[in-house]
């Protein structure tokens, strides 16, 4: 005589986490980097409208050379009231404005466009200051991004870094944008996220 055992009903796989958006890199100090002509400027803007659909203010910290556009912005679909441009005239002024922005614990998201710096050649924050960002992003459960302009195999900014990622854009009209993520100190690297985008002119 055999026992029929009662059949358990499957449970669903849980879905894996999206390996980017603002969930992903709260409380972190994170960098997006590429090579020039790349998909950088375009994830951003994606990522601070991921951030604002939280209902949380998003600064950017750009030089006066920035290629911050508020047209492009609004076309992406950020709301421009809650979308703070800071201008500054070099790395150590960005450095200071992310660490006030970031400790008023008034911003979700703070992003440093090194990328503007073009008289700066691999513009490196110092540890110190990277040191200050990652902690005060982990207190205030921020988000700390910082863009630049390098190579895959490039090391990143620091230690410090929680996530590092890389974007390039796959395909033009319509357009795809990936990242592909080099560094995670929670979830380890080789994740990849796609993005189907309408980029504005202005965002490369």
């Amino acid at each position: 005589m055999s026992l029929r055992l009662p059949v358990r009903a499957r449970l669903p796989e849980p879905e894996a986490a999206p390996a980017w958006g603002y969930a992903q890199l709260a409380g972190r100090l994170a960098e997006l980097s590429a090579a020039a002509d790349s998909a950088v400027l375009t994830l951003a803007f994606s990522l601070a409208l991921d951030a604002q659909r939280d209902a949380e203010p998003v600064a950017w910290i750009t030089s006066p050379k920035g290629a911050f556009f508020p047209p492009d912005a609004a076309q992406a679909g950020i709301d421009l009231g809650a979308f703070v441009v800071v201008r500054v005239p070099d790395l150590l002024g960005m450095a200071r404005a992310a660490d006030q922005l970031v400790r008023s614990g008034g911003f979700g998201l703070v992003i440093l466009d090194l990328i503007s710096l073009t008289d700066v050649r691999r513009p490196q924050l110092s540890t110190a200051s990277q040191t200050r960002l990652a902690g005060l992003a982990q207190k205030h459960a921020a988000a700390v991004l910082v863009l630049t302009e390098k190579s895959a195999e490039s090391p990143s900014q620091g230690s410090l870094v929680s996530l590092r990622a890389e974007a390039r854009r796959t395909q033009w009209g319509p357009c795809l944008v990936e990242v592909r993520v080099l560094k995670d100190k929670r979830r380890g690297p080789g994740q990849i996220h796609v993005e189907a985008c309408h980029a504005p002119p202005g965002l490369h």
